[in-house]
């Protein structure tokens, strides 16, 4: 079998090296030494940071495994961080690239039409949006997330003539300014220069304990003529809070903030950047709430395939841009539009992918909580925590230190995983939803290990 799709073994759990804590740059945070030679130290930015995670030079992959330059095989549950939701280069969207650019299809098309374009919009109105009973505009914005959020917030205070954004405690949504102003991680929005505004932080469901309404307490302040909150243009909200630590929102709480929102006349808009095109099982991740969002903002793994491409949905009463008010050099990817219609033929035409992920969604969960107890038992009086959503899914080690050798020592053994949360205590699972039971079993076992190696030190 092939190296970059052969099954890790119990061999594959043995530590290959010890890669010591250091500190490169001024301001870097006590994290893995690259190992990848004095080229990337030379010329590549401090700002870098996966690469501290995972200190190798990656040169191959394939589904679930990357290979790096002394083929080493990992198993990878970090997925480009959501982007990678089928996996590295699967068949189907890669023969649909390739076959594209043998025949000199358009790359680059900005905002014209071109047959890849309309492939794309036909599929997705066809497959995605018809069957859930959903009418959306469809717009592309600049490649990234970031842009697609920027594009929500204009529109909402466009449309609504009101300034304000409600956003939730521990939410992340993109790191240019706009996007920025409502994320709630000090971390990220620490940066020189001010955040454009205003934007409201209110309790996310659980943040004030479970015996606390947190719609209630948002009501309260919105009714409350005293509270001092103006009426805002939207909320922006994560059905999960990926960046926030996996804080998943009860599909109550989904369905009476989508009602609050309706009965206060403020947009509803749902950031499925990480959680959408099937991270949670059903390729939206509000499906189970059964609401319909204003504004729906989709990036990662939207193209399928790593490459860039985001899209608004919009409900079309709101589609009032005039032309070029949004706009971007590379909203035209028409390479990302070829693999994300293959994507969405070969997994979203039957419930199979949905299916699949929901049950190793369990399956995963279920081994989070029994490490859960190797945790109680040999940590001395330590607890952690489980939660997630379809392949979504995590522990809270309520330490960061913890957390990251975890990641440290996870890597070490062949499994690629980050951490999460305001503070780095919690480590997430992304596996792609390809990934086998195989894999899953795979991974928990490394986890598993890494996990007993950081409480035996």
């Amino acid at each position: 079998m092939d190296d970059a799709v052969r099954e890790i073994t119990e061999q594959d759990i043995v530590p290959r090296k010890t890669i010591p804590l250091s500190e490169e740059c001024p301001d870097a945070p006590a994290v893995p030494a690259p190992i990848l030679g004095a080229l990337y130290d030379r010329l590549e930015s401090c700002v870098r940071s996966y690469s501290r995670s995972f200190p190798t030079e990656f040169s191959s992959a394939q589904n679930t495994r990357l290979v790096d330059s002394n083929g080493t095989v990992f198993l990878d549950f970090f997925a480009g961080a959501g982007s990678l939701n089928y996996g590295h280069n699967h068949p189907a969207l890669k023969k649909a690239l390739i076959d594209y650019i043998k025949k000199d299809g358009v790359t680059q098309g900005l905002d014209m039409a071109t047959g890849a374009k309309s492939a794309f919009l036909e599929a997705f109105d066809t497959t995605i949006l018809q069957p859930r009973g959903l009418q959306y505009k469809i717009q592309f914005t600049g490649p990234t997330g970031a842009n697609c959020v920027e594009a929500a917030l204009k529109l909402a205070r466009k449309v609504t003539g009101r300034a304000g954004i409600i956003s939730f405690t521990n939410g992340f949504h993109g790191m240019s300014l706009g996007a920025l102003s409502v994320t709630a991680n000090p971390y990220y929005r620490n940066s020189p220069g001010s955040l454009p505004g205003p934007v409201t932080f209110m309790p996310y469901d659980g943040f004030l304990g479970p015996s606390t309404d947190t719609i209630d307490y948002i009501r309260r302040y919105l009714s409350e003529p005293g509270s001092g909150l103006a009426k805002p243009a939207a909320f922006i909200v994560e059905t999960v809070q990926g960046e926030g630590g996996v804080n998943v929102a009860s599909l109550d709480w989904l369905r009476r903030l989508s009602a609050l929102a309706h009965e206060q006349d403020i947009l509803l808009i749902i950031d499925d950047i990480q959680m959408g095109c099937g991270r949670t099982s059903p390729f939206f991740s509000f499906e189970p709430a059964e609401i319909k969002p204003d504004i729906v903002v989709l990036s990662k793994s939207l193209s399928g395939y790593g490459l860039p491409l985001s899209a608004l949905l919009i409900r079309p009463a709101l589609d009032i841009w005039a032309p070029g008010e949004h706009n971007g050099t590379f909203r035209g990817n028409n390479l990302a539009f070829v693999t994300a219609t293959a994507a969405i033929k070969t997994f979203w035409s039957s419930r199979d992918l949905q299916e699949h992920a929901s049950h190793l969604g369990r399956t995963l969960n279920a081994g989070l909580c029994e490490l859960i107890e190797v945790v109680r038992q040999c940590g001395r009086g330590r607890a952690a925590w489980a939660r997630g959503r379809g392949l979504i899914q995590a522990i809270d080690f309520g330490d960061p230190l913890m957390a990251r050798r975890v990641v440290q020592f996870a890597f070490e053994r062949g499994l690629l995983v980050e951490t999460a949360g305001v503070e780095g205590s919690t480590v997430k699972l992304l596996p792609p939803l390809t990934s086998t039971s195989e894999d899953i079993s795979a991974g928990l076992r490394i986890l598993r290990s890494s996990v007993e190696a950081v409480l035996s030190t």
